[in-house]
């Protein structure tokens, strides 16, 4: 998780046409809380039950992480465990039974992408649409990072893939979450969307983990910036009103001490909550609930159980849950 440089700048290709799914399970809006979705990744560390999270905090959705590539465009989560018949597709049936629902992700900071495993778009959406269809899904994350965001030809499959979803299922959620500089991402992959006509429900700046480190300083000031910051890039790219291009922008955040040395508090998060209630943006998340609780014992970093500072249990789930959206 980290800043990237600026890709290109590059024609998008245009979309190709997709017959429409009459029957698709994507048809009506998501609820509000859907904007409130901490991601959660069960092959990292000590994975909590999330119905307990629910029971404790109020939260109702989670980004589940990551779904990648198997090493050819085939989707598996973390890259090798199946969709079907495993943790994954159980933690997915707790969540409903317990009253909530779960927002896939695709990429993240490591492993294989499936945005550049696949060779063409076609076959990219056909990979997300496997995910879609294996769970029933309402919405999905695109977590674009690393070389497969500075690729402007990658960048251009994600978009062309997620346009042919959207044709085929208009009322599937989609969300885009990119890196982020104090300021804000660079607008390459925002232009190109809007140039292709591509519109994601939100997309989310993940404004921590910078390089040079932003250690010492104010992490919700900071992360406030730099979603005014993708506000404006969206102003600009769709031609948006200010209260439009806010119900598009979204924080994907991080608790406790960052791979950089950054400490974001729980009043950090209140700080990002209360912006997100006064613009009504679009989508709150953080890596990650397994992280949402204290160390105790355990010397940090145990990065994969605790998040390094004074907390207490699921407090930073707690604060997006109630003040956010």
């Amino acid at each position: 998780l980290g800043t990237a440089s600026p890709a290109p700048a590059a024609t998008p290709a245009d979309a190709a046409e997709t017959s429409p799914r009459p029957n698709s399970s994507s048809t009506a809006p998501p609820p509000a809380p859907m904007a409130v979705s901490p991601y959660l990744s069960l092959g990292w560390g000590d994975p909590p039950a999330p119905a307990t999270v629910m029971a404790a905090t109020g939260v109702r959705w989670f980004s589940l992480a990551f779904v990648l590539s198997s090493g050819a465009c085939e989707p598996r989560w973390d890259g090798y465990r199946p969709l079907k018949g495993g943790v994954d597709a159980r933690t997915v049936a707790a969540v409903r039974v317990a009253g909530g629902d779960v927002v896939p992700s695709f990429g993240g900071g490591g492993g294989d992408k499936l945005e550049e495993k696949c060779p063409d778009a076609a076959s990219l959406a056909g990979a997300y649409r496997k995910v879609i269809d294996a769970y029933g899904l309402k919405a999905i994350d695109i977590d674009l990072e690393g070389s497969a965001y500075r690729s402007a030809e990658t960048q251009r499959r994600t978009l062309d893939a997620l346009a042919r979803l959207k044709k085929a299922d208009p009322g599937l959620v989609v969300y885009v979450t990119v890196p982020s500089y104090r300021t804000g991402p660079d607008s390459s992959l925002i232009d190109r969307a809007a140039e292709a006509e591509v519109e994601p429900d939100a997309w989310s700046v993940m404004p921590f983990s910078f390089v040079p480190s932003a250690k010492g300083e104010d992490m919700g000031r900071i992360s406030t910036r730099a979603v005014d910051g993708l506000k404006e890039r969206l102003a600009s790219a769709y031609g948006y009103t200010d209260t439009e291009a806010y119900a598009h922008s979204g924080i994907s955040s991080m608790n406790g001490i960052t791979g950089e040395g950054e400490t974001i508090t729980v009043r950090d998060f209140r700080t990002v909550a209360a912006h997100a209630r006064k613009h009504g943006l679009g989508r709150l998340a953080f890596w990650s609930v397994n992280r949402d609780r204290p160390c105790g014992g355990r010397p940090y970093p145990a990065e994969d159980a605790c998040s390094g500072v004074a907390q207490r249990p699921w407090e930073y789930t707690k604060t997006l849950a109630q003040h956010g959206r």
